[in-house]
């Protein structure tokens, strides 16, 4: 399919919820790709089978704190300076542009990049939802190498990261991203098309355009948008474990940017059915964890959506606010983010948490 000025708003809904709270504001996002999408025409969404195994393609992604990115938009130049700089280093001119996460408006920079060069999009991304760091995506479960890593400042100055461990590739980016102002715009993992067809979460774009659709259209009809949201996750492959777990007033906030990352939680008063009940999300860029007194409703890796209580609009951690009536939604990740190998780089202990994961089917209600 095409994507079109039509799908963009849907789209940025659906990616923000994916999203957990993290991968920047959708709506930045979205003005940016209507503006490529004017200037440049439609962007091609391809699946991943229609690669050539000796294509090169390149995910793309912002790195750094969403506070930062909020007041500090790409221009759009710089990102086209990663990838050239990449395709310089390699030696290769890209094929396609990847997604690195499926979250906010690192769902949507990626075909701003692509309207900007001419590409087409592979649809799916490297976690199914948002993640803060470089070595917590599937491309690196699969053993493919995170660098050579171009990063680009606004002025479009571009650096060179090569290591053999996407761990150092996070630490040393980490730092020139505080360097460059909080934010930067980043290619990293860049494969071919073998290495694609084995390591993707596929459908991702897809799935986050219906998924937008479907509130839309809820809305639109006076229907409930939060019933029509989990219908459609219900009938996805990946996030068909899901559930309101509270709804209330957020009550209080904690959120600085610190060392690249907001970082924080919020403190959500029950209301409703969830009167005279307090729970807590623990963020880093994404919400990590759940926590009603010593209860846990969900952990990472699985989803954790922070909701407009009467829209279903979805919050991003960066635009969290006292007084907020919410709800929170807890969603399953695909089965490629639960196994063991994947548990281990960013299951809760990846995260500084001490409790174990559990799967949300498998927490009562």
């Amino acid at each position: 399919m095409k994507i079109t000025l039509e799908h963009v708003d849907d789209l940025a809904r659906g990616a923000a919820i994916l999203g957990t709270g993290g991968g920047g504001d959708p709506y930045i996002g979205g003005l940016m790709l209507k503006q490529a999408l004017e200037d440049h025409g439609p962007v091609e969404l391809v699946d991943v089978e229609t690669l050539g195994d000796d294509d090169f393609a390149v995910p793309f992604a912002m790195m750094g704190a969403p506070t930062v990115i909020v007041e500090k938009i790409p221009n759009g130049a710089e990102m086209v300076a990663a990838l050239r700089t990449t395709e310089k280093y390699v030696g290769r001119s890209a094929a396609a542009v990847l997604c690195a996460e499926i979250g906010g408006l690192n769902a949507l920079l990626p075909l701003v990049l692509a309207a900007r060069c001419g590409l087409p999009v592979v649809d799916g991304d490297g976690m199914g939802r948002a993640f803060p760091q470089l070595q917590m995506v599937t491309y690196n479960i699969f053993g493919v190498p995170a660098s050579p890593m171009i990063m680009a400042d606004e002025y479009s100055n571009t650096v060179l990261i090569e290591s053999q461990s996407a761990n150092e590739v996070e630490r040393l980016g980490r730092s020139l991203v505080v360097a460059m102002g909080g934010s930067s715009n980043i290619c990293v993992y860049p494969m071919y098309g073998r290495d694609a067809k084995r390591s993707m979460v596929r459908g991702t774009l897809t799935l986050a355009l219906g998924l937008g659709r479907a509130i839309r259209e809820a809305r639109r009809s006076t229907d409930d948008p939060f019933a029509a949201m989990l219908g459609f996750l219900r009938t996805t492959p990946y996030y068909q474990h899901c559930r309101v777990l509270f709804e209330g007033k957020i009550v209080d906030l904690l959120r600085e940017t610190r060392a690249g990352w907001a970082l924080g939680r919020v403190i959500v008063e029950g209301v409703g059915g969830c009167g005279g009940r307090r729970c807590e999300v623990q963020f880093q860029n994404e919400h990590l964890i759940v926590r009603e007194g010593d209860r846990v409703h969900t952990v990472v890796p699985d989803l954790i959506a922070v909701l407009d209580a009467a829209t279903a609009e979805p919050i991003t951690t960066e635009a969290l606010k006292y007084g907020q009536r919410v709800r929170i939604v807890g969603i399953s990740a695909a089965p490629i983010m639960r196994t063991p190998e994947a548990l281990a780089c960013f299951g809760p202990q990846a995260f500084g948490l001490d409790e174990p994961f559990v799967p949300i089917e498998r927490i009562p209600e």
